[in-house]
């Protein structure tokens, strides 16, 4: 879905959930092949019961690109990604979890090159028990309303 949000419309503050996702082995095995990341944590489940969470972890690269899908439910036609700040894993995600996320605005400013300013997303990923399992800040380049 296309939407027009201008820099002055956003509020800081505002908030916006996403629905959930299921972190599947296909997702590991996949993500794995792709990113060349084929590291025991990830892979080897007889290696990992020997380890202090005893089951494969998911990769933080995957939950964090599974989460960036999340928030894109809504596509503001002008902004577009300026980065990512502050990319923290905090805990695990195993096979089975259920992860979605919450933004909240958490930053306006002006932008360097005139007509743009900067907004900042903080972006919060929980499991299905509600524990934080990721945050990042999600910056973005928005057009300001031409006077």
């Amino acid at each position: 879905m296309g939407i027009i949000k201008y820099f002055e419309e956003f509020g800081l503050n505002e908030k916006r959930s996403t629905g959930g996702r299921t972190v599947t082995e296909t997702d590991i095995v996949i993500h794995a092949g792709q990113s060349g990341d084929f590291f025991p944590h990830h892979m080897d489940e007889e290696w990992c019961k020997t380890q202090p969470f005893k089951k494969r972890i998911a990769h933080g690269t995957l939950i964090f690109t599974i989460a960036v899908g999340l928030t894109a439910a809504v596509i503001n036609e002008v902004a577009m990604t300026y980065g990512y700040d502050r990319l923290r894993f905090v805990k695990p995600v195993f096979i089975g979890d259920t992860i979605k996320a919450t933004v909240t605005i958490s930053e306006k400013k002006d932008h360097k090159k005139p007509g743009f300013g900067l907004v900042t997303e903080l972006v919060e990923v929980f499991n299905q028990h509600g524990e934080t399992v990721m945050v990042c800040e999600h910056v973005l380049l928005v057009n300001k309303k031409v006077s």
